[in-house]
Formats: C-alpha cells, sequence, structure tokens
C-alpha cells in the first residue's frame, strides 16, 4: 500500500531546515565575534586607558564629563615623567642589563635543553624531574638563600682559602644576574629548558649520527647543526626571556636594590612624584602634590616603562605565533 505523503507539510519542513542551516552557522559566527572583541576590550583596555589619561591636562582630572578623550590634550605629562625618571640614560642601562641577561639565558637553556633531550646519564630523568619543579616552586622561597649566597659568594671555597674572606659582595650589581642567566639557573630558566628539550626531542637523530660520522664532536654539532635547526625554540625563548627580563621586580630589587633599571624606578615613581613634583611644577618644596595628579603621573610613567614592549609586539608579533607552534610549547 503506498504512503500518500502530503506536499505542503513536505516543502515547509524543507524551508524550515534550510533556514535552520543558515541561521546556526550566522549566530555561530556572531557569538564568536562577540567574545572575541569582548576579550580584546578586556585585554587592552588597561592600554588604552593608559593613553587617554597620558595626555590629560591636570585640569581635565576633575571633570566628570571626560570618560576616554580628553578635553585639553598635554604633553606636560611626559615632560615631567621624564625629568623623574632620567628617561633615557634609564632606558639604555636596562635595555643593555636585559639584552646580556637575555643571550645567557638563551644559549644556556639551549645548551641544558639539548643535553637533556639527547644524553642519557645516571639519574638524568630525576634531575629533568628537579629542572621542571623550579617552574612551580615559589620564588620568594628562595630570596633568603640567594641573598645569603650571593652577599658571601665563594666558589668551592676558593676565596675563603687564598684570601681567608667569607666570600665576595656581588650584591648592587650586575653579577647575580649574569651568573645565574649564564648557568640556567636565573628567571624562567626550568621553563626555556623544557621548552628546549622537548623541541630537540623532535629532531631526527640521523642529523648528529651524519654529524657524527663526519667527524664532530658533541660541541660542534650542537652549534653548527642542532642551533641552527632551533629557530623557533630560539625566537620563543629569547623573547619569553626579554619580556620577563625587563619587567621583573624580584631579581633586581633583590640582588641590584640600589640599580638604575626601569622596573626599581617605576616601583618608586609615586613616592619620588609626590616629593618631587611640586618643585618640579614651580610649586616650592613645601607644597603638596595633588594626590590625584600623582596618579596621572605615574600611570603616564608606566606608560613610557612598557612603550619599548609594545613596539616589540608589533614588529615580532607574527614571527613569535609562528614559533610558538612550532615549539614544544603547544605539542
Amino acid at each position: 500500500m503506498a504512503i500518500i505523503r502530503d506536499p505542503s507539510k513536505e516543502s515547509v519542513q524543507a524551508r524550515m531546515n534550510r533556514i535552520r542551516n543558515k541561521t546556526l552557522p550566522i549566530l555561530w559566527s556572531v557569538f564568536r565575534y562577540l567574545l572575541i572583541i569582548g576579550i580584546t576590550f578586556i585585554i587592552i583596555y588597561p592600554i588604552i586607558s593608559k593613553f587617554s589619561v597620558a595626555f590629560k591636562d591636570k585640569q581635565d582630572i576633575y571633570n566628570p564629563t571626560i570618560y576616554m578623550i580628553p578635553v585639553h590634550f598635554t604633553l606636560d605629562n611626559f615632560k615631567i615623567v621624564l625629568d623623574l625618571l632620567d628617561y633615557w640614560p634609564l632606558l639604555l642601562n636596562t635595555m643593555i642589563y636585559v639584552f646580556i641577561t637575555m643571550l645567557l639565558t638563551t644559549m644556556s637553556t639551549a645548551l641544558a635543553g639539548y643535553g637533556f633531550a639527547r644524553f642519557t646519564f645516571p639519574g638524568s630523568n630525576l634531575l629533568f624531574a628537579l629542572v621542571v619543579l623550579t617552574i612551580l616552586i615559589p620564588m620568594s622561597t628562595l630570596m633568603v638563600p640567594m641573598y645569603l649566597h650571593f652577599r658571601s659568594f665563594d666558589v668551592l671555597g676558593l676565596v675563603r682559602l687564598f684570601s681567608g674572606q667569607e666570600g665576595i659582595n656581588l650584591l648592587n650589581s650586575y653579577w647575580p644576574s649574569i651568573i645565574t642567566s649564564a648557568t640556567a639557573t636565573g628567571l624562567k630558566a626550568g621553563l626555556f629548558v623544557y621548552i628546549f628539550r622537548q623541541f630537540f626531542r623532535g629532531l631526527p637523530k640521523e642529523i648528529e649520527e651524519a654529524a657524527l660520522i663526519d667527524g664532530a664532536g658533541g660541541i660542534k654539532t650542537f652549534f653548527a647543526i642542532m642551533l641552527p635547526n632551533a629557530i623557533p625554540p630560539l625566537i620563543t625563548v629569547t623573547l619569553f626571556s626579554f619580556v620577563w627580563q625587563y619587567n621583573d621586580t624580584f631579581y633586581t630589587s633583590l640582588f641590584m636594590s640600589e640599580g638604575a633599571l626601569m622596573p626599581l624606578k617605576i616601583a618608586s615613581l609615586p613616592a619620588d612624584a609626590n616629593q618631587f613634583l611640586p618643585s618640579i611644577m614651580g610649586l616650592g618644596s613645601s607644597a603638596k602634590a595633588d594626590p590625584n595628579y600623582v596618579a596621572l603621573v605615574v600611570d603616564t610613567g608606566i606608560l613610557l616603562a612598557i612603550l619599548p614592549l609594545i613596539a616589540l609586539y608589533l614588529f615580532v608579533q607574527r614571527h613569535f605565533v609562528e614559533s610558538v607552534e612550532r615549539t614544544g610549547v603547544v605539542g
């Protein structure tokens, strides 16, 4: 017996299916774009607000009608912060310090990661587990032993043996950061060692075997063959190291509390603004600074501090994303 279908009902159902198939992808795309825009706004809003505040005149602080765009644009805030921070010598000194520690950290962690990836020795797995554990240990727990170590720095007791002193005081110098960076024990070094190890483990061993047949030793194989092939992790670690070292306040305040570095100066900027702002504005040393204007100057100083990082990101963000995708960070 043949089943007779109502063509009108079938056409309506087919029409509803077509509408649903077209509508759902559109709704999903709208939802996805709204979510991305919302997350992006949350991320970049602090930077936008810093730019807005930096160009505000003092009289705009108490204007309730101003939200983001100032009524009176001015560059006086930048001039004041440049004087307070002594910005250009400070930036140059910070860049030299960050560049040296970045290079030492990258090379030392690359060598350590290659060793863990390719050489097996008794206790190698345990030692690598301890390296990974350094990622989880709070830095505050290392403060006292590291401070005491570099206050009386000695290698195998040689200083005490030949001079009779307890050690060499390396505090308030670059040497603690240089030593920790060169020995792969510096800032986030455990994470960098892990990144290099994961990448080198993914390279075929036939490359090293061919180099060994050609007479290359372990050091030559690493520098001439393995390291040139490790461009993605090198870019990743270099950029991570640069940004984290530039923003670091733990090691700089612990080892170089009297140094002229950007994190230290930004941390002390509120106190400096309260103390020197009246004299800079010609109000006399006995006058008190407006706390709201001090906050405005501090925000301008923070903007000047992060501008080099923003410029760096604009130039290298494409290479950075590609390098992260090709390293062991995501795989």
